[in-house]
């Protein structure tokens, strides 16, 4: 008598298997202008965290990506933009498939790319896939958050610098991974503005682990990794509080020295930090570059929350009325906006970075 069936699987509906991520790979290779993109990508985000190099990162981009015709739109709007600002300011595109829900809602690219509950992630992969490498393609790096510790396999690769958010920045399981994770990882701090988890993640990652996972063939491994030397710590403030200020930094800074965790800090100029109110971030950008102007050593790096159009809009359930370029996330300054700002700080900290 076959007994499993009473005890296993009960709330299970069905199972499909995933293609693996060798065999994505195969479908969508890494040409060598995207990896060149890559590597040089990674090489100088870690050349500023060893401050081998005077500029400062900025990771900019929609707050997550729902079609991928407008963010190529975007992406190659970007491309002019980080060229126009490279002597100062060196332009990652943010590339969010994968979106963490307080409850429900709508859970990125990968896991609903039609954005109607369908939950094609097997089509999910290779949209994504395909993207970064167009980015990647254009010689613009991209970032990403690592939510889910299987889409690393499949993605990375492509991937430059990645975050790890402020609700999984606890996790045991993401610290793993980002301890095998090829590019530099943010973490951010807690959604109650504390800065602990963050600062022992910093920690954790730093060291090799054993955890489980999967391999490129799909096969389920025991991962063996050397410790991420690249992690260092994004404010993005707390508990309705912002923590970009400069009393806020220094605090971070005796932090950091404390724990023997390396001075490296990026400033989310979103969520607690804009009072999450997207008209509000080139304020933060405005006031970080101040910093920076005063002497700051430990800023190396920002996010900011950017697309073609301003706002944000819920997905309706017509498609074809979804607004073009505008967010179906957080709500994202406009264009025109990103721009400015970003043309500002470049032109405002140019000659102190030089001084760094």
């Amino acid at each position: 008598m076959n007994t499993s069936s009473k005890v296993e699987d009960l709330n299970v509906v069905s199972q499909e298997t995933l293609i693996t991520p060798a065999a994505l790979k195969a479908e969508l290779p890494l040409s060598l202008e995207a990896s060149h993109t890559v590597e040089t990508g990674r090489q100088v985000i870690r050349d500023i965290l060893d401050r081998k190099d005077p500029r400062i990162f900025m990771v900019i981009g929609p707050c997550s990506i729902h079609d991928p015709e407008a963010a190529m739109d975007y992406a190659k709007r970007l491309k002019v933009l980080a060229d126009a600002v490279a002597d100062t300011i060196y332009i990652v595109m943010r590339v969010y498939f994968e979106k963490p829900r307080t409850t429900v809602g709508w859970k990125g690219l990968i896991n609903d790319p039609y954005l109607n509950d369908s939950f094609k992630i097997q089509e999910g992969l290779h949209v994504g896939r395909r993207l970064l490498l167009d980015i990647a393609e254009l010689g613009l790096p991209t970032a990403t958050e690592a939510l889910d510790p299987i889409s690393p396999q499949y993605l990375h690769d492509l991937i430059a610098w990645s975050a790890i958010g402020a609700r999984t920045t606890e996790s045991q399981t993401h610290r793993e991974m980002a301890s095998g994770l090829s590019s530099a990882v943010g973490f951010k701090n807690g959604t109650d503005g504390s800065l602990t988890v963050a600062i022992n993640a910093l920690q954790s990652t730093s060291s090799p682990h054993r955890f489980l996972g999967i391999n490129s063939d799909g096969c389920v491994s025991i991962i063996h990794t050397r410790g991420n030397a690249y992690g260092h710590v994004v404010l993005r403030g707390g508990n309705g509080k912002p923590n970009y200020d400069s009393v806020s930094v220094a605090l971070c800074e005796k932090e950091l020295k404390a724990a023997g965790v390396a001075n490296n800090i990026m400033v989310d100029c979103s969520h607690a930090n804009s009072n999450k109110s997207h008209e509000l971030q080139p304020l933060v950008m405005d006031n970080v570059a101040n910093q920076i102007m005063e002497g700051n050593q430990s800023i190396i790096g920002l996010m900011v929350e950017s697309n073609i159009g301003a706002g944000n809009q819920k997905i309706p359930a017509d498609l074809s009325q979804l607004q073009y370029g505008v967010s179906v996330t957080d709500a994202c300054i406009d264009w025109a906006t990103t721009e400015v700002a970003v043309q500002a700080m470049r032109t405002k900290i140019k000659e102190a970075l030089l001084q760094r």
